[in-house]
């Protein structure tokens, strides 16, 4: 187990050097936070190898989507973290909540409210050989403040076999179903999804090249249809196409280790960060599968179905958390106005800003996809008639 593993290493003697980077005032008074000007971007830490960073904490009142975190491992050019603060710790849509698991955790007296003051904490290990650069860009309209630690340690000799620590932001608003009137677990709803078609048409988690292990994400869901969100299956592919996939799930909650439905919990190793029930719509579920990683040699591919079948059209965000060799595939970020979180009107209504969305995935449709939401048109004309 990670934990027996962690507890074990305190046992043993370890030939390092503790030390941290922090935004501590150093003229000795207590003006602690950093100032980031909207545009700017500061680096946190610059570190010298071969290290390994353990632990990180940060504070701060807002930024959650607006200001994005990047790491770079051992001089190169391309960032392998790159992400907006909120969602790095496991925290979506800008809203903050307590929730504690192995990897993250956050904790707040603002449960369930936007952009509120939250202390975040990643306990997730991060090696690297030659250097360590974590910076912080606010892509927001105004100044940011910043509290932090990032604790690691120097060893006197070289990482052998080290694999680098590696984050990936997607979203899609709205993501692009082929039939959002259809309710979750209907007739109309069980279209065959196979083959290429699931390739195709699933939401992206996480696209990548090299060697290394998949260890978990999480998903931000904003519940447009406001019935089951979930009832996808997950679906990863290692190295390369085929069919049936490596690992194909049963359902979104099976996938996040939950079962009917998401539940208001937070577990060790999955659970919900953020719960809809306590935010009219708003969820963040995550799984970390620390025991049992997914390793690939060349390249993986992780996908999950929106609804079943992808017919749904909700917002759907995510981060995918892996470790692999260097260099890695370059990836980027979806501009800050796309990643504006979806708000409410006075009515309760969601309101949609055009320039929140995203540019819409591929999607293809075939025959049957057409044919059940003329069944659904039909059956719904029919309970009208009653």
């Amino acid at each position: 187990m990670y934990t027996q593993g962690l507890l074990s290493s305190l046992t043993r003697f370890k030939k390092a050097k503790s030390l941290r980077a922090s935004s501590w005032d150093v003229s000795g008074r207590n003006g602690d936070a950093w100032g980031i000007k909207p545009g700017e971007t500061k680096v946190l830490a610059d570190i010298k190898g071969p290290g390994c960073i353990n632990h990180i904490w940060m504070t701060q009142g807002r930024g959650y989507r607006n200001v994005v975190i990047k790491m770079f491992w051992d001089d190169e050019e391309n960032p392998s973290v790159l992400c907006p603060l909120g969602d790095f710790f496991g925290l979506g849509h800008e809203i903050v909540n307590s929730y504690d698991s192995i990897l993250f955790s956050a904790s707040t007296r603002a449960n369930n409210k936007f952009n509120s003051g939250c202390a975040l904490n990643s306990y997730v290990q991060m090696p690297f050989n030659k250097s360590a650069r974590i910076e912080l860009t606010n892509e927001g309209e105004e100044p940011h403040g910043q509290y932090f630690y990032i604790d690691y340690e120097l060893y006197d000799e070289p990482l052998d076999d080290a694999l680098y620590f590696h984050t990936q932001f997607r979203r899609e608003n709205p993501f692009n179903g082929w039939g959002h009137e259809i309710i979750v677990n209907t007739p109309e709803s069980n279209i065959v999804n196979t083959e290429k078609l699931a390739w195709t048409n699933n939401y992206l988690i996480l696209e990548a090249e090299g060697k290394g292990h998949y260890i978990g994400c999480n998903l931000s869901v904003t519940n447009f249809q406001g019935t089951w969100w979930g009832e996808g299956d997950d679906m990863i592919w290692v190295d390369g196409y085929k069919w049936p996939p490596d690992l194909h799930g049963t359902g979104s909650e099976d996938y996040l280790n939950q079962a009917w439905g998401m539940q208001d919990n937070a577990f060790r190793h999955n659970g919900s960060s953020i719960h809809e029930a306590n935010t009219g719509g708003y969820q963040t579920s995550y799984v970390h599968h620390l025991e049992n990683p997914v390793r690939f040699q060349k390249e993986i591919k992780v996908t999950i179905e929106h609804g079943h079948g992808n017919h749904l059209r909700n917002e759907m965000a995510s981060v995918a958390y892996w470790y692999q060799t260097e260099p890695h595939k370059p990836f980027g970020i979806v501009p800050v106005e796309q990643r504006k979180p979806v708000m409410k009107d006075e009515d309760g209504k969601w309101v949609m800003d055009e320039s929140a969305k995203t540019p819409p995935a591929a999607l293809e449709v075939n025959d049957e996809m057409k044919k059940m939401k003329e069944r659904w048109k039909i059956k719904q004309e029919e309970e009208k008639k009653k």
